[in-house]
Order: C-alpha cells, then sequence, then structure tokens
C-alpha cells in the first residue's frame, strides 16, 4: 500500500473541495447572508488540512488497483466530513451525524435528508446542499482526473473505482480526454436545463438548484413539497432530464459523433426507456381515480417514475397514498436504478439485463445439458470476468441490504419504512415509503440507524467494492 499517495491524493481532494464551497459563498455574499461565514471557515479548514497533506510528496506517484479503491472509498467519506462542517457550524443541524448524513446524501445523489423544514435554511447553505449533488453526480474523482497529473496507468483506476456500472470504457484513446468529454457533455446538458427552465420562468437561483439536483439525480429540494409547487410546464421539463441524465453517457457520445445507428444497438438503453414506457403506463391506469383528469395522473405517473427509476428523489405528490400495485413497480425500480454509465444509481440496468439472460442460459441447459449457448450484449459476447463480476456484485449487495435492513431494525419501526429506508439509501433514491416516504423524512431515526444508512449512501454510490475493501486486512499491507 502506497499510504503516501493516498494521503497526497486525500489532500488534493480537500483543495478541492475547498473551491468548490467559493460558489455558495458567493451566493452568501449576493444575499448579504451571514452564515456564509460558516462556509469561509470551512474553506479555511479544507486548505489547511490539504495543504498540509501536500507538503509531504510522496517518492512514488503510481496508484494501482488496491490504492485507486482505497483513495475513491476514502475521498467520500472525507468529502462528506468536511462538507458536513457548514451546516454545523452555522448551527442548522447541531449534531454530526446528522450534517454528514445530510451532506453524504448530497454528494451520494441520494436526496435523504433529515431536516424537517428545508426552507429554514439560508440560500447559500442551500446553493451548498443541493451543489453537492452536482458535483457528486458524475463524480469527484473524475474532475479531479481531468485536471491532475497522474502517474501513467493511475487514472483509470481511479476512474473505474468511482463510475458506476458493470465496466468502464474509454470514450476517447485516453482517460484524461475521457474524463474531461464527460464532465463536458454533463455541464452542457445542465446548462440546457438551465435554459429551460428560466424559459418558464423559474428564477434563475431555484433554475439553478433544480438542475443541480436533476443533473446528479440527487433529489434535494428547496421547497418542502419538493417539486409540488411548481408548474406544470417545469414539471415536464424535470421530467425529461431526469429521464435523459440516467441515460448512459456513451450515448451522447455517440450522438456527438453522429454515430447514431450504435446507439440503437445499445439494448441497456431500450430496455431503460421500454421499462419506464411500461411503468407509465400500469401506474398511470392504476391510480387515474385518484385524480379528476387522466393527464394529470399521467403526468405524476410519468414524474415519479422517472424519479425513482433514475434514483433522483423529487416529488410532485405524496406517492405513500398510492395503491399498493403503483408503490410496489417503484419500489422494484428503486432497484433496477438507471443505466450504466450514468448519474443514476440502483444495481443498473445493465446488471439486470446480464442477470436476466444468464437466466435464460441456465433454463436452457437443464432443457438441453448438452446445448452451448453464450451470453451476448449488444451482439457482443460477454467475457466471463464481467459474469462474475455481476454474481459477485449482487452476492454483496445482498449481503449488505440484509445487515443493513437487520441493524436498521433494532429502531422498532414497521418492516415497510425499515425496508424502504434501506433501498431508498443502498440505491441512493432519497425518499422511502411510510415514515420515510415523500411526505416525512428521516428525522426519527436513531443516530446508529443514521451512521449505517450514511455507510449505506457511500457503498451504494460507489457500488459497494471501494467501501468493502477497506474492511480487508490484504488491503492495509505495504
Amino acid at each position: 500500500m502506497n499510504y503516501g499517495m493516498v494521503l497526497y491524493c486525500l489532500g488534493w481532494i480537500l483543495n478541492f473541495e475547498a473551491l468548490f464551497l467559493i460558489p455558495p459563498a458567493i451566493c452568501a455574499l449576493i444575499y448579504r447572508e451571514k452564515d456564509g461565514l460558516s462556509l469561509v471557515i470551512t474553506m479555511l479548514i479544507c486548505l489547511s488540512v490539504g495543504m498540509l497533506s501536500l507538503f509531504f510528496k510522496p517518492k512514488k506517484k503510481r496508484l494501482y488497483s488496491r490504492e485507486g479503491f482505497v483513495v475513491v472509498a476514502l475521498s467520500w467519506f472525507v468529502l462528506s466530513l468536511f462538507g458536513a462542517l457548514p451546516m454545523r457550524i452555522s448551527g442548522y443541524i447541531p449534531h454530526m451525524v446528522d450534517a454528514v448524513f445530510e451532506i453524504a446524501s448530497g454528494f451520494t445523489t441520494t436526496g435523504a435528508s433529515i431536516l424537517t423544514d428545508v426552507e429554514c435554511l439560508p440560500r447559500c447553505l442551500l446553493f451548498w446542499r443541493s451543489f453537492t449533488h452536482w458535483i457528486g453526480g458524475m463524480g469527484v474523482l473524475v474532475f479531479v482526473i481531468a485536471i491532475l497529473p497522474l502517474a501513467g496507468g493511475s487514472d483509470m483506476f481511479l476512474m473505474k473505482a468511482e463510475s458506476p456500472g458493470p465496466s468502464v470504457k474509454k470514450l476517447v484513446p485516453k482517460v484524461k480526454s475521457t474524463a474531461f468529454t464527460l464532465y463536458a457533455m454533463y455541464i452542457v446538458i445542465t446548462l440546457i436545463q438551465v435554459l429551460l427552465l428560466l424559459l418558464s420562468r423559474l428564477p434563475l437561483y431555484e433554475s439553478l438548484l433544480t438542475a443541480f439536483g436533476t443533473a446528479g439525480t440527487g433529489g434535494f429540494g428547496y421547497l418542502n413539497d419538493s417539486m409540488g409547487s411548481l408548474t406544470v410546464p417545469q414539471q415536464l421539463i424535470i421530467t425529461l432530464f431526469m429521464i435523459l441524465f440516467g441515460v448512459n453517457f456513451n450515448a451522447y457520445y455517440l450522438i456527438y459523433k453522429k454515430r447514431f445507428r450504435e446507439i440503437l444497438s445499445m439494448s441497456e438503453v431500450i430496455a431503460y426507456f421500454s421499462i419506464i414506457g411500461a411503468a407509465v403506463v400500469l401506474i398511470s391506469i392504476n391510480i387515474h381515480g385518484l385524480y379528476a383528469n387522466v393527464g394529470t395522473a399521467v403526468k405524476d405517473a410519468a414524474f415519479q417514475v422517472g424519479s425513482i427509476i433514475t434514483t433522483t428523489g423529487y416529488s410532485t405528490t405524496d406517492f405513500n397514498v398510492w395503491p399498493s400495485f403503483s408503490k410496489a413497480i417503484l419500489v422494484t425500480l428503486m432497484f433496477v436504478g438507471a443505466c450504466a454509465g450514468s448519474t443514476g444509481g440502483g444495481i443498473k440496468v445493465s446488471r439486470v439485463l446480464i442477470m436476466s439472460k444468464t437466466l435464460g442460459k441456465e433454463i436452457n441447459y437443464y432443457i438441453h445439458p448438452n446445448s452451448v449457448r453464450k451470453i451476448k450484449v449488444d451482439g457482443k459476447q460477454l467475457e466471463h470476468t464481467v459474469l462474475r463480476a455481476t454474481n459477485v456484485y449482487i452476492c454483496s449487495y445482498l449481503f449488505v441490504f440484509a445487515a443493513s435492513v437487520l441493524l436498521v431494525s433494532l429502531d422498532n419501526f414497521d418492516l415497510e419504512t425499515t425496508f424502504t429506508a434501506v433501498a431508498a439509501t443502498l440505491n441512493n433514491i432519497g425518499p422511502g415509503l411510510s415514515r420515510v416516504g415523500p411526505a416525512a423524512n428521516f428525522s426519527e431515526l436513531s443516530l446508529m440507524s443514521k451512521v449505517v444508512l450514511t455507510f449505506d449512501m457511500i457503498a451504494g454510490r460507489l457500488e459497494l467494492f471501494p467501501v468493502l475493501i477497506l474492511f480487508s486486512k490484504g488491503t492495509w499491507k505495504k
């Protein structure tokens, strides 16, 4: 283990976090809010610790797979810990565990909150809270890769450890160029959404916060009713962009390169839109009796399906009062998640496809024992390493999920609350059902449960392995 390089990278992460605190600090100046002082203090703390870490430059600057996973996992814990300081220093979230839960929820684009009244927060802290979604959406290390000079091969290990999905591919030959391309697309699509929201007469401040949450598929709202009080056109814009940010960014690169035929062969993207379409139709039919007209039912169904499958977590209505069939569909979508290579969470559509094809292969084997059937995705045979990684991921996911449910159940809430609280955090969704539903929050949970769910949020965002590796003895051997 190259401890010096790990510490060096964490120092850079803190320096970048200080940089990220500048926009909300500017917001405090614009609106003349004294609470901006907490942002400045945090900025100075991040810079002090970060620069101190950089003072001891490592002799060996190469990162291998093991160091890559450790750096990524520790970076997200460090970001959440230091990022929570403005909330704690300002006094709006008195307990540090609650503050870390809130900001970890932001960076991991989960959107689960312990705040009972978000409208009481000053604008600068609301900005920071939503801005963490946008920072965490594409990945902090992806941003670092695009800027920092790292030893050859190190950047790929970081990208693989942080990027969601069963496999990571370079869009262009160089990893640095891939990171830059990803962020360029991310920024452009975000700006398009901000522009459309401005055209819909949503003020600039509110448009930015809404776009931050949509782009990162996070879901922190600046109003207590989330997106419920926005106009229908504004809700439709948010629905569209939630779904767009749940698409594999490789598809946007292919559009940019005008390689449209390749997009039509992306089975994951086709399956993603098919699942959304089927879910919207089924829920609309199921809930239409609760609405005055079919159009409103379809609008709310499309919004909530887009919000849940992309793990954004925004809401326009309290879907906790919908019929059980509709809620069951939404809970199912919590696990399915968005596409690999998107800003969304969950198991990912690509893994669901791989698992369904594997199941089909095994059933065919029982019927025809002598047959040889290869699993193909997008016309290409899947490598054994991808299949193995998918199976191991599912096993790890079930283990972490079951352990988390058992620990959170010690709070003695109903099973619906406990189960969906874990599902909502491990899949980076935000709201669950019952006492953690869209009209409620996570404030009633015990401190231990909040610690468990904070771990789940970070583990879920990093797809388990980088965090689980921290608990292996072999990780820390020199």
